[in-house]
């Protein structure tokens, strides 16, 4: 699992799951959304990804 670099918003952790998933970055966006309204840790879990989780390899655009 990695932080987004293209689908970065903040840290690119959701960018980053939804690309995990195969997964569209504002419905995971959304989702972590609407989950704040219910009683939990959601902002502490999305510091501690922000932390654990690496950025994804940077890509290398050099042309020949």
């Amino acid at each position: 699992m990695h932080r987004s670099r293209q689908h970065k918003m903040i840290a690119g952790v959701c960018g980053g799951i939804a690309e995990r998933f195969n997964m569209s970055p504002t419905v995971v966006r959304l989702l972590f959304l609407a989950s704040c309204i219910l009683p939990g840790p959601q902002f502490i879990a999305y510091l501690i990804m922000w932390v654990v989780f690496p950025k994804a390899p940077a890509r290398n655009y050099a042309h020949h």
